[in-house]
């Protein structure tokens, strides 16, 4: 195992032609993708990654032309290269990823990650992000790390033999890092209405930004509940700490929390390290619906753009403009409604652009996509209340909405229902 004194030595061996897996979230290891973005002697190399953080070179209009980012989930590094057409989007559970790799349909040369340092047994770990990492360091031929002392050291699937590293050099530099940020009034209402949903010994998934921070925030009063879910942020610590999630009810991994990658501030990082009782695995195992559903009232939250009045939920594109991916909505909607006592929820803000768009909507935008289908969503949650759309007609589930939609469009939402699907709709 080649030791290397700069990024640029590290990525020597990429060739063109290559098929290259990059780590992402807070484990883009971005001097290693710099270093990559500059060989200006490469062409026809395409990147496979989720969301990235802290590097933007590798999808610049001129690197493009010789490497082409692919992404399973666009954050907003990529965002505009995925616009522009400069880059590629492919739409996937974020559950079926790992077996691309497996399977080889798609064929990976090369896995770029970020490691921890050495434990007394001189293992490495996957730090902040197994998810789709595991399968791509278990079967690329070629593993290039960035070795950085700030990296902590996670439990569960993560571990990487130093055998596996085909070239290695180290760093000591800060993690990204995304503090909680400000909960508005309609974020906190929105986040009292899902905790009162939330039972005793419930089962937990859900993502990051401020609805699920207002959720968390209010879960004090809980009992003995557990953590299943793709992603671990600051808003779980206090719970953990405080005793409301024991994780003593779980089917899968009890008495263990449950991750495959983290998204926060310096204290999650500081919080996960070495932490025994909080395991990361692959998402092919924390998002297998199979296994979801095994544990008991899974209570899954997740977001949305918009939603329309059939109940059809658009989390992924703005119109035709890739804004994320569909991720592990579908894995986690569908084990919570077939978990014993689960509870599938949709949460968003009744309106976007500062009140003048309803993000219930009589029909979806043209273009945007269906991440989870009218078949398969339960209950949407606003500021204005909860509805359950599980076992409604078309003309019930038109009404749930409309009350739950903001009060100025109401009215016009009623017109429109009455209008294409031949009701009578009051408001």
């Amino acid at each position: 195992m080649p030791s290397v004194q700069s990024a640029h030595e590290a990525v020597a061996g990429i060739r063109s032609g290559m098929n290259v897996f990059v780590h992402g979230g807070s484990a883009t290891p971005s001097a290693l993708l710099d270093a990559l973005a500059a060989r200006t002697d490469l062409c026809d190399v395409t990147l496979f990654h989720l969301h990235t953080d802290g590097s933007t070179s590798f999808v610049s209009p001129e690197v493009s032309q010789r490497i082409r980012s692919c992404s399973f989930f666009t954050g907003a590094a990529a965002r505009p290269a995925v616009q522009d057409g400069r880059a590629d989007f492919m739409p996937i559970f974020l559950s079926d990823v790992p077996g691309l790799f497996y399977s080889g349909r798609i064929r990976l040369d090369a896995a770029i990650v970020q490691l921890s340092p050495a434990n007394r047994h001189g293992l490495h770990t996957l730090g902040t992000s197994c998810d789709t990492a595991r399968a791509a360091v278990d079967v690329a031929p070629m593993v290039i790390a960035e070795i950085n002392a700030q990296m902590p050291r996670t439990s569960g699937n993560t571990v990487v033999d130093p055998r596996r590293l085909a070239a290695w050099y180290t760093s000591d530099r800060p993690l990204p890092s995304h503090p909680p940020g400000e909960i508005s009034d309609i974020e906190a209402r929105i986040g009292e209405l899902i905790a009162g949903l939330v039972e005793h010994g419930a089962t937990l998934q859900m993502g990051i930004g401020a609805i699920p921070d207002a959720v968390l925030a209010r879960l004090g009063n809980k009992h003995d509940l557990g953590i299943h879910t793709e992603m671990f942020t600051d808003g779980l610590i206090p719970l953990i700490e405080g005793g409301v999630v024991t994780n003593r009810f779980k089917s899968v991994h009890p008495g263990r929390t449950v991750t495959s990658f983290v998204v926060g501030s310096r204290r999650v990082f500081d919080f996960i390290h070495e932490h025994p009782q909080v395991e990361f695995h692959g998402c092919d195992r924390t998002n297998d619906t199979a296994l979801i559903r095994k544990n008991p009232k899974v209570t899954a939250i997740n977001s949305a753009l918009e939603i329309d009045l059939t109940g059809q939920v658009c989390a992924d594109s703005i119109g035709h403009r890739i804004y994320s991916g569909i991720g592990g909505q579908m894995d986690f909607i569908r084990g919570a409604a077939l978990s014993n006592g689960g509870k599938p929820i949709i949460a968003l803000p009744s309106t976007a652009a500062g009140g003048k768009i309803s993000r219930i909507a009589a029909e979806l935008t043209a273009g945007a996509g269906v991440v989870t289908t009218r078949g398969h969503v339960h209950w949407v949650v606003t500021e204005y209340g909860a509805v359950n759309l599980y076992g409604l007609t078309l003309r019930q589930r038109g009404e749930a909405l409309i009350s739950i939609a903001h009060p100025d469009f109401r009215s016009e939402l009623a017109r429109k229902l009455n209008a294409t699907r031949h009701y009578s709709v009051r408001v």
